[in-house]
């Protein structure tokens, strides 16, 4: 069966999943055209090469308004931030992120997988601020950047159409963050939500390296956790991440071929000919 392998190692965003993803197709700059033409508002893709550690992979940068989301644009979007009109997206709530996504060009089964994304956001969104989720504006995710790597990655899915995906177990990262509100541990109370029941660790990196849309993505799609199966690779994508550390900060994916799983039939018989009606009779009630 078709295969998809994510290697999480440095853990996972949505720009890396993004990148990781149009290295496994064909065409990748004609997809990138595909994602620009699908009615982002003010969005606008661009794909480049990028080095880490040596190994050369795709990094996608997203700009906004003609300008590429930082990290500060991100700390400073309080919901209550009205008057900063250069940085602040009105598309902050919930139904917002619906409406938006009603109107992009993308198969349904497509807008289903960014919904049930976006609602796995807002449910640790929810979960961490204690507020209902009609009441939730986000924050770090509520971007739309957030959107258009939320976009890119279930279009690449439905693209790329993988009977399984497997995925590794992720690093997270250690240290701190910083958001909205303040200083937060790694991972985000939001990301450690999402990932709950999902296999985790930290380490000496210290840097946000797992973040709620990268959890998101994955949560949504990945079928398993755990280690790389038994395949055969036909296409392998690395997905750069903006910042360098002392192991290459990439996502890893892999597509290929697995042994189809085969059910086993187990058979059970027995001779009747001398058996009593009262032991037929209890043996056909045990059924």
């Amino acid at each position: 069966m078709k295969t998809l392998y994510i290697d999480c190692g440095m853990g996972a965003a949505g720009d890396m999943l993004t990148a990781a993803l149009l290295e496994l197709l064909l065409e990748p700059d004609g997809f990138v055209e595909k994602l620009n033409a699908i009615g982002i508002y003010d969005i606008v893709f661009e794909k480049e090469q990028s080095v880490k550690c040596g190994i050369t992979g795709t990094h996608i940068n997203v700009k906004v308004h003609g300008e590429e989301e930082s990290e500060e644009m991100h700390e400073h979007h309080h919901h209550d931030d009205d008057h900063n009109h250069e940085h602040h997206h009105h598309h902050t709530s919930m139904h917002d992120i619906e409406h938006i996504v009603e109107h992009l060009n993308v198969p349904e089964k497509v807008r289903a997988d960014i919904l049930a994304v976006y609602g796995l956001i807002a449910e640790a969104e929810s979960y961490v601020h204690g507020k209902p989720i009609t009441e939730i504006h986000f924050h770090e995710v509520g971007t739309m950047d957030a959107v258009a790597d939320i976009t890119a990655v279930c279009l690449l899915m439905n693209e790329i159409s993988p009977d399984e995906v497997i995925a590794s177990p992720v690093h997270v990262g250690s240290g701190s963050v910083h958001c909205a509100h303040g200083i937060l541990p790694v991972p985000a109370p939001a990301t450690a939500y999402i990932l709950r029941e999902i296999p985790i660790y930290g380490g000496k990196t210290e840097s946000e390296l797992c973040t709620p849309t990268g959890a998101a993505l994955l949560k949504h799609f990945v079928t398993r956790f755990g280690d790389m199966p038994v395949m055969k690779t036909q296409a392998i994508g690395y997905g750069m991440g903006k910042k360098d550390f002392e192991r290459a900060n990439c996502v890893r994916v892999l597509l290929g071929e697995t042994a189809d799983k085969t059910d086993d039939i187990s058979e059970l018989s027995c001779n009747v000919d001398d058996m009593t009606a009262e032991d037929i009779a209890f043996a056909a009630e045990q059924r």
